[in-house]
């Protein structure tokens, strides 16, 4: 005899979703559409269109691709305030990184304090500190150094601070029973542990570096976003065109590097 053919389970039924998803749902449109009102939103602007729009578009479909070796100058100085910056901002942000994780800050006070500080430096995005070092330095890079290297500190210290939180409290339990200094814990227990994710952050700023270069200087902090800036500024829309297909390959090119050594850090 032939066996009995299998019971097929039925389907198990999808559940309802729940009442605190539909209304959260419900919270999020209604923000949004209020918002909307406030702001006075509309689309009409972009269905009108604008008469300028074709030349403007002709222009950017038609890059002066020699003009990205005109401006060379300025893409050197951009490279070289990344690398600055990322190098400055990654030994302030590990420094602030130990004094801002219990694991290797003892001082409750001070290490509130830290937090509070760091804080504060991520509060503000890099074009806002570009605006107070341009104030305080004048225009050019130095300015958009000190914006970048400001914002990185907060960045790698926050980064780095979780993954000491998160290191294996063995190694430092073992370093406390032999009697080690905070300096010698930290230099044998936590140190070791963080390397790896640390430069990965390292270099995730470097490529932060790079894009917000480009933004920081259209406001006077030097590199490429300061031609890009004057010839927005000339109208010059082939100019700006042949800077931004520029930009955009060395970010990707840059990207793919940094992804791969980080792959090997990891």
């Amino acid at each position: 005899m032939s066996a009995p053919p299998a019971r097929v389970s039925p389907r198990p039924r999808k559940p309802a979703p729940r009442p605190f998803f539909i209304v959260a749902g419900i919270v999020a449109v209604a923000m949004t559409v209020w918002s909307a009102v406030q702001i006075d939103f509309t689309l009409m602007p972009l269905l009108e269109g604008n008469p300028r729009a074709a030349g403007i578009i002709e222009q950017y479909l038609n890059p002066n691709w020699a003009f990205v070796l005109q401006v060379w100058p300025q893409w050197l100085e951009t490279l070289l305030m990344a690398v600055i910056a990322s190098f400055a901002g990654a030994v302030l942000g590990l420094v602030f990184a130990l004094m801002g994780s219990h694991r290797s800050n003892r001082s409750a006070w001070f290490l509130r304090a830290v937090r509070a500080l760091l804080s504060v430096l991520r509060s503000l995005p890099e074009i806002g500190w570009a605006y107070l070092m341009v104030a305080m330095v004048g225009i050019g890079s130095l300015a958009g150094v000190l914006a970048l290297v400001v914002f990185n500190m907060g960045i790698i210290a926050k980064l780095t601070s979780e993954t000491i939180d998160g290191i294996d409290r063995g190694p430092v339990e073992a370093a406390d029973a032999a009697g080690a200094s905070t300096m010698q814990r930290i230099a044998t227990a936590v140190l070791p542990q963080i390397w790896p994710g640390y430069f990965s952050y390292v270099l995730y700023v470097f490529e932060i570096n790079l894009r917000a270069s480009a933004i920081i200087g259209m406001v006077g902090a030097g590199g490429i976003g300061q031609a890009l800036n004057v010839e927005r500024a000339r109208f010059n829309y082939d100019n700006v065109s042949a800077i931004v297909v520029g930009f955009i390959v060395i970010v990707i090119v840059l990207d793919i590097v940094s992804q791969t050594l980080r792959r090997r850090l990891m």
